[in-house]
């Protein structure tokens, strides 16, 4: 499947303020407020709390998901899926059966553990290696297929689930993306860390 790639941020950032923010906000300040530039700033720093909190809360998988997604196959060789990532700009593609069921995830982390970058697992790691003269190090791995290096069962959430507990997965497994799937375990979406920025910046709302 062929999409938008999923770290793609053409738009200026900006943040959504509801006026229930606002009115949070407030309530959150004692006292008269007779207006002054300190008194806007705190008021903004309060609503925008309110805000991140609200978005947090509300939005869900399917409210900031990119729908099209680059998937390969189990059988996919490697060097077809590195092509795949490198034409559509992104870091990592889900893995999926014929039916769309989620099998697995391959980032580039899989790729530099597979080649055995080292224990810095750069892409600068990559490149020193090569840069030694003994041949390449991708090459280790130029005839293995998709299976053989994703990483296995995949991660991943439903429509329903919520912005924060997709934040929470990122941070305590460390990763940058999770495919979205149906009850069937089959691929609907993906939410990428900057699909949750810009729902954050750009007010995506249920």
């Amino acid at each position: 499947m062929a999409g938008t790639p999923e770290e793609r941020d053409d738009a200026p950032l900006r943040m959504e303020i509801s006026d229930e923010d606002i009115y949070e906000a407030m309530k959150d300040i004692s006292g008269y407020l007779d207006i002054t530039p300190e008194d806007l700033k705190e008021i903004y720093r309060h609503a925008y709390r309110h805000a991140m909190e609200r978005i947090a809360r509300t939005v869900k998988a399917a409210d900031v998901m990119t729908r099209e997604v680059y998937t390969v196959r189990r059988e996919t060789p490697l060097k077809e899926v590195a092509e795949t990532m490198a034409e559509r700009r992104v870091s990592g593609v889900p893995v999926t059966e014929e039916d769309g069921t989620v099998v697995g995830v391959i980032s580039e982390k899989d790729f530099l553990r597979r080649m055995g970058a080292g224990e810095t697992e750069t892409f600068m790691g990559v490149v020193a290696e090569c840069m030694k003269g003994d041949g390449c190090i991708a090459l280790t791995i130029r005839a293995q297929r998709a299976e053989e290096i994703m990483t296995s069962p995949a991660v991943t959430v439903r429509e329903d689930t919520a912005v924060r507990e997709i934040a929470r997965i990122f941070t305590e497994r460390k990763i940058n993306r999770v495919p979205v799937v149906d009850a069937e375990g089959r691929i609907v979406g993906i939410v990428s860390r900057a699909d949750i920025v810009r729902s954050s910046f750009f007010g995506a709302q249920t």
